[in-house]
């Protein structure tokens, strides 16, 4: 139980990779944080790429950065989607600002680079992504986990654990 009284915001949207979104909920309600599921308000369920659905907790315009001691973002299709709604947008750049904890994996890169939060920072990422974080000023390193002060990016399914790991020590656990 190293997160006890630690809330966490995962956000979702339809088309999210399923292991990028559950793996994090599941695993860190295990260790006790509260996991609340944010949607972008499109839908009160959304399906993943294979056809599984997360119930919403709370959609994105209910609640605040300041709400959260961490923020994820799984990869998938769904950051593509994301950013299409501007408090999604608002809610991952405040939370970035505030210093909580933002970790993003696989493609959710692309959240990070419409937040405007990358500039100078480093970060890894889905390699097909690997030019937008790029140009959105991002330092990219291939590695299984990038932590920079309170960003923590991965690539992809399989750097769950590393990713999940760094997580809960940037979160004191």
């Amino acid at each position: 139980m190293r997160l006890q009284g630690k809330r966490i915001a995962i956000l979702a949207e339809n088309m999210y990779e399923d292991l990028e979104l559950w793996y994090p909920l599941l695993r860190f309600r295990e260790e006790g944080a509260e996991v609340v599921v944010v949607g972008s308000g499109a839908a009160k369920v959304h399906t993943s790429k294979h056809g599984y659905p997360v119930a919403v907790d709370q959609a994105v315009k209910e609640v605040r950065a300041d709400q959260f001691d961490a923020l994820i973002i799984p990869g998938g299709y769904a950051p593509d989607l994301m950013r299409r709604h501007p408090a999604m947008v608002k809610l991952v750049r405040e939370a970035a600002a505030q210093g909580k904890i933002v970790a993003a994996i696989c493609h959710a890169g692309w959240m990070l680079a419409s937040a405007e939060v990358i500039q100078g920072r480093t970060v890894t990422g889905f390699f097909a992504i690997k030019d937008d974080l790029v140009h959105a000023g991002a330092n990219y390193v291939d590695t299984q986990v990038a932590v920079d002060g309170n960003l923590i990016t991965s690539r992809q399914p399989d750097d769950l654990p590393a990713f999940c790991r760094a997580i809960i020590s940037g979160l004191g656990g």
